[in-house]
């Protein structure tokens, strides 16, 4: 009787597997003849740990909730709620592939600049992202194919002879998409004006669910936050979306010479399932021919 507590008993290898584990032998149920604690009983007592460990706790039910003053809960709902959605379903449901195009834009940032001194265009939002818009309704007119849509219930490809085009918008709801319906068939002061009300609808909050609906090609105007390039998710029920990064001044050869030159990067997103690539590839094509040459927005017109 020395009073002190009887040592468990394990042989050296189980003591040992204890110790890797981070198990306390003295927690330990013995199984062994003898009292004697076995492998199976460590690997039993770790399990347990590990399980106690992975046991969700039930989260509080406010609204926004800090965790230790360095967290925040916030609910999904509404338009973010809607927005991640829509494009699960999107990338998961139409195969995507995305190509790139580098181009030089210098004539149409000197265009841009033109058009901002028209009288034809007082008073209304004249940017790059409106020649970026017409070069790809030229485009659409080149290659009408693109504008189309997967009817999945009726194992239909539906093709619109109209456009309408989507613009991403950032709001402080989230990202919406309202769309300019028949943009095709609007002129460039038309154009103009259907885009800076879109733009400024949506900042306020205001857009309604009939603007949101019927899309038919999107663009998402990356470039306004500095972004060279990406690989968009395409708007569900669309073919295809056009990213538009930032504008650099980069060097670039030019007529045999390295010159500084505006340049920008393109990125189209297709559903694979009713556009190739070769289509893929003249749409995309075609509006960097536009964005380097913008007098083409006449002769291809």
């Amino acid at each position: 009787g020395s009073g002190r507590t009887a040592r468990p008993l394990a042989k050296p290898p189980v003591r040992k597997l204890a110790k890797d584990l981070g198990i306390d032998l003295e927690t330990v149920t013995p199984s062994g003849a003898d009292g004697i604690i076995t492998r199976e009983d460590v690997h039993a007592a770790a399990e347990a740990v590990q399980a106690a460990r992975e046991t969700p706790v039930a989260a509080p039910s406010a609204a926004v909730t800090a965790v230790a003053g360095r967290e925040r809960r916030v609910p999904v709902k509404g338009v973010r709620k809607a927005t991640a959605q829509a494009m699960v379903h999107s990338a998961f449901t139409a195969p995507h592939v995305t190509e790139f195009v580098t181009v030089d834009v210098t004539r149409t940032m000197k265009l841009v600049a033109d058009l901002k001194q028209d009288p034809e265009l007082s008073g209304l939002r004249v940017n790059p992202l409106l020649l970026v818009a017409k070069a790809l309704l030229v485009a659409i007119r080149r290659n009408p194919d693109i504008n189309a849509t997967w009817d999945e219930d009726n194992q239909e490809i539906v093709y619109k002879d109209y456009v309408n085009l989507g613009i991403a918008a950032a709001t402080p709801r989230g990202l919406i998409v309202p769309n300019i319906k028949d943009a095709d068939a609007k002129t460039l002061p038309e154009l103009a004006s259907a885009l800076g009300e879109l733009v400024s609808t949506a900042r306020e909050g205001k857009t309604t669910p009939a603007a949101m609906s019927g899309g038919t090609i999107t663009i998402t105007n990356v470039g306004v936050f500095g972004i060279d390039a990406g690989t968009p998710i395409i708007n569900p029920g669309e073919s295809a979306i056009l990213a538009f990064g930032a504008v650099k001044l980069q060097p670039w050869v030019h007529k045999g010479e390295v010159k500084p030159r505006q340049v920008t990067t393109l990125a189209l997103s297709f559903d694979h399932r009713l556009v190739d690539g070769e289509l893929g590839s003249k749409v995309l094509a075609d509006v960097a021919a536009v964005l380097e040459r913008p007098k083409r927005l006449i002769t291809w017109a």
